[in-house]
This record gives C-alpha cells, structure tokens and sequence, in this order.
C-alpha cells in the first residue's frame, strides 16, 4: 500500500457587485504566505480587487493538507467540536489508541494547556456565541463558494449528493438529537431515516446500522487537490503570482511587512496575509501574538473508485470517520491524533480505519490504497482567527480552520478582502479576532 504524508494545509453582497477592478499600484503589494486552500481562495478575491498578490508557499499549490481533506463542504456542520459529544467521549476514545482520538503519552504535557482551553470551550456559557459565529461563517460560506465556483468556471467539480449520518443503536441516534435540534434553529434542513429508506439511500451495509440522518444540502467537491489547483489557475487569470519559498521570518510595521525566506533573501509587501495552516502560530508569534493553535493529524486512505458503489458521503460520527466518493477514488478517513507537527506518521491509525470500513460495508475492496496524513491546524473552540495582528494593521491571520478549511475558505477569501480593503466584512469578525485568547 502506498504512503503519502502531507502537511498543511444574512443578507449577503454579491460578489457580482464588486466594482471594477482598479489599476495595480506599485508598493501595493499584497503576500500569502500559505498555498492551501485559504491562501489559494484568499488570492482569488484579492486579484479579483485588482490587488497585486503573490502567493509564497514551500512545495506549491495544493500540495499539502489540503490536497488529502474528506472533500466536504459541510455547511451544516456548526456545532464546535467541545460540543459534539467529544468531551464525553475523551476517556473511552483514549483508551484506544487507534481510536477516533489518540494523543501521544509524550506529548501530553506539551499539550495539556490546548486540552484544559478546549475543556473550557465546551461549557454552556460559551455554547451559543460559538454556534451563532459558525452558523454566520456557514451561511457566508455557502454564498461564497457558490459564487467563486461560478466565477471560476468549477461548479462542474460540485457534487450535491447529501451525507448520510450512521448510527449502531438507538442510543446512539438519541445522543445526537440535541445537536440536530440546534441546527434546525439556523434553518439546516435533514430528516432521520431507517428501514427501507435507509437501505435505499446507501444500498449494502452492514445491518448493524439502526437509524441514519440524511442532510439533503451537504455537499462535496470532485477532488480537493484538482478543485484548490483550479482555483488558484482563475486567480492566476487574475493576475496572482506564485513563488515556491519557504517562509522562515516575518516582521512587520505601519507601512507593510518584510519576509525573510530560507535562503536568506527578502520580500517586502504593502500587506501580508498569514494563511500558513498548522505553522501559522508560529508566524504570528514573531509578530507579538500568542494563539492556542495545535495539530490534529488526519488519516485517510484513498482506495481506487472501484473499491465499493458509496452513493454519497458517509458519517461513521462514533468512530470519528467518513467515506467519500471522489472523482479520483474512494477517500476513507477521519480521526484525530494529537501529536504535534514533528512526529512520523502512524500508518496503523489508517488502517485501522479502513479495516472498520471494511466492517460497515461488507464487500469493499481494501486493495490498491494510498495511504496519507495531513495536520489539521485547530483552536480549543474551533472557531478560526481572522482578523489584524496586534502589532501591524498590515498583517491579516487567517488560520485554525480544523477539520472546515475547504468549507469555510471562500467565505475566509471574502473576509480576507474586506480587511484588507478597509471595507465592512459582512459577519461579526468579534469571534473570530486573533486576541481573543
């Protein structure tokens, strides 16, 4: 089996309604350190403002954590992960250490100050600011990537199949009641499903599954990697540029910032968006801010599109993965291992899951599988940083995304724009400020 291992990755205005784009000036400049897919969607806005951009990035376009991701647009998804069962299933999952959760016993007291922080997000008190901020970030998402997939000729890589959410027992369905009846407050329509019509919506299961959730309005792309490539292709249209460096120091003051680049050279810009994933904190650490940011390692296997008829996305939430069909193969993956940026991957976390794959759906086909892990760049409320660093209004962070980066991108895009415009965002960027912690 091959290996890969990546690393990172409301009444609304239309984007038709952007005024023409203006002349580049020069000194204008704006830099993205990050080609994933919020640097590459964030390009894209930015050149659509007639902005001079230019996109650094280590190993290029797409070719990191966001190339490996599930392919979901998960509008629905606005529950905060300290809210969806997770807190209350730490211990069980712990125990198991290919589990839907592992973290490293050395790595544990590094990352005991993320874990009380994410304890902490999960209190009641912070329940609702939480799923209000993500229901706006989803709203805005939605109408973003529509409008970017139309303007960028890839709305044919758009899949609008549903999901279908599984459950083992009649326990387990209940336990997820209270979040279903959350998102039916923001309007997200589903309807729980069994017997028959169970069967029907994906056709040779194991019979251990008792009940389903099926969420008509979730959505899926062809392939992340080909989708974030396509993108960043419009935004070249645009007139962005892309340089391969790897990006070791940023400083920056009233008038721009200067990037220092691993062979020792600089780059000045008249604004600097930080879009860098898992190392984004590390980034913004030179430039006077602290954020909480940590690693969730994803796993997946991505089998040959044979391997087993899926209809749609599946949601194994008690096993922490999913199967996704895509336009390159059957993508099996999930799960979160908290072990940092430095660790070497633990291939057995992706056999594991396909080995439950295997269980759920008799009859696939394990064979001819490449296997990957990327990091997923997450903040104890899940809840991602957009907004200026302390020190420099010429620096934007847009970072922290978790397990929502290609969901959320377009609508970062937009945001991205709006600060860098001096222009009114159109959702409250409060919950999302980078001092907030």
């Amino acid at each position: 089996m091959q290996q890969d291992s990546r690393s990172g990755e409301a009444g609304l205005r239309s984007p038709s309604a952007l005024e023409a784009p203006s002349p580049r000036e020069q000194g204008e400049g704006v830099a993205i350190i990050g080609g994933g897919i919020i640097g590459i969607c964030a390009a894209a806005f930015l050149a659509e403002a007639g902005l001079d951009v230019t996109l650094f990035d280590r190993t290029g376009i797409c070719e990191e954590t966001s190339s490996g991701n599930a392919a979901a647009f998960a509008f629905s998804d606005v529950l905060p992960l300290a809210h969806k069962g997770m807190i209350k299933n730490l211990p069980k999952w712990l125990a198991d250490p290919l589990g839907p959760l592992s973290i490293p016993p050395t790595y544990l007291p590094q990352l005991l100050p993320w874990l009380i922080r994410f304890w902490r997000a999960g209190a009641p008190a912070k329940y609702e600011a939480s799923l209000a901020a993500q229901a706006a970030m989803m709203m805005l998402a939605e109408a973003e990537w529509m409008g970017l997939l139309d303007r960028s000729g890839t709305r044919s890589m758009l899949r609008e199949d549903g999901s279908l959410e599984l459950y083992e027992s009649e326990a387990e369905f209940r336990a997820g009641l209270s979040g279903w009846a959350a998102r039916e407050r923001f309007g997200i329509g589903f309807r729980h499903v069994e017997g028959e019509e169970l069967a029907a919506l994906q056709p040779g299961m194991s019979p251990c599954f008792v009940k389903g959730t099926f969420v008509p309005g979730w959505k899926t792309v062809a392939d992340p990697k080909l989708l974030g490539k396509a993108v960043w292709a419009y935004a070249e249209t645009k007139g962005a540029r892309f340089e391969m460096a790897r990006i070791d120091q940023v400083a920056a003051d009233q008038d721009g910032a200067t990037l220092t680049l691993a062979d020792g050279t600089t780059r000045h810009a008249r604004r600097l968006v930080v879009a860098a994933g898992a190392w984004s904190h590390r980034l913004a650490r030179q430039l006077g801010d602290r954020i909480p940011l940590e690693t969730e390692r994803g796993y997946n296997t991505t089998l040959p599109k044979s391997a087993f008829d899926v209809k749609r996305m599946l949601i194994f939430s008690g096993h922490g993965f999913v199967v996704t069909p895509l336009e390159t193969g059957l993508r099996v993956g999930g799960a979160v291992e908290l072990g940092g940026i430095e660790r070497q991957p633990n291939y057995d976390r992706s056999k594991a899951l396909l080995h439950k794959a295997q269980a759920f759906l008799p009859g696939l086909d394990p064979s001819g599988g490449r296997e990957w892990m990327g990091f997923r760049p997450s903040l104890p409320d899940s809840v991602p940083v957009i907004g200026k660093a302390l020190a420099s209004p010429s620096v934007v962070y847009a970072f922290g995304h978790g397990h929502l980066g290609l969901t959320q991108a377009a609508a970062t895009g937009r945001l991205i724009r709006e600060l860098v415009l001096g222009q009114s965002p159109p959702v409250d960027l409060a919950p999302f400020s980078p001092q907030r912690f």
